[in-house]
């Protein structure tokens, strides 16, 4: 039996020729696949966790300067806010002046203006600038502090009022109110702040519903709602 039998053959089979296979070690290369794959897996994982921790410590990458976090605007809402003080209707002095062809509708309104608290001044026909020549329904002429005082508070008893302010008389001081006004008795001269014209024009019918009219003035006192920043939690 030759020495290339295998053991257990018994020389039933014998290796004949002069090539032989080669014995080679099988898996190596997938090995080392395997190895580096895993060691780029594991640099990965490495590098990751790093970010996570850098990142934890540091507040993230956008937090602010001020409060290093990234905290959302704190809400707003809505307080009550200081009103402007209005002066009251008896504080306001209106003439009443008619700039239609209507007769005694100056006289009408004044009363009518009267009862409903305010200070009644002249009482007769619009000015030549004006007769005839107001289309709507009344023009308020006053000073310029009338535009945040007595005009809102008279255009409450009328519709579609509409303001023009009048430019001072250089050389003397306007009167306070209506009342100091009275006291000198001066009927012409300067402007005064609560002194205010109330034209009427063509398209005037009649005031304002005296319950409509007391309700806009009561809304147009209320204080104004305005917005606050509302205490943020911790973020």
């Amino acid at each position: 039996m030759s020495m290339l039998t295998p053991p257990g053959m018994g020389g039933k089979y014998r290796i004949t020729g002069d090539k032989y296979p080669r014995m080679r070690r099988t898996g190596g290369r997938r090995k080392l696949v395997l190895a580096a794959t895993g060691g780029v897996l594991a640099l990965g994982l490495v590098g990751w966790g790093t970010f996570q921790l850098v990142d934890v410590f540091t507040g993230g990458s956008t937090a602010t300067a001020a409060g290093g976090r990234n905290c959302p605007a704190p809400a707003t809402s809505a307080s009550p806010a200081k009103a402007t003080p209005l002066p009251a209707p008896g504080r306001i002095k209106v003439n009443v002046l008619n700039a239609t062809e209507r007769s005694g509708l100056a006289k009408q309104t004044a009363d009518a203006l009267k009862k409903r608290g305010f200070a009644i001044g002249e009482v007769g026909n619009a000015t030549e600038e004006y007769d005839k020549k107001v289309k709507g329904t009344v023009l308020l002429l006053g000073a310029a502090d009338a535009v945040d005082g007595a005009f809102p508070v008279l255009a409450t008893q009328v519709g579609g009022a509409k303001q023009k302010v009048e430019a001072p008389v250089k050389g003397e001081p306007a009167k306070a109110d209506a009342a100091e006004a009275e006291a000198d008795g001066a009927a012409k001269g300067p402007r005064k702040p609560n002194e205010v014209d109330l034209i009427i024009g063509d398209g005037f019918k009649k005031l304002a519903p005296e319950a409509a009219a007391t309700g806009a003035l009561k809304a147009l006192n209320a204080p104004k709602p305005s917005p606050s920043p509302t205490a943020a939690g911790r973020c």
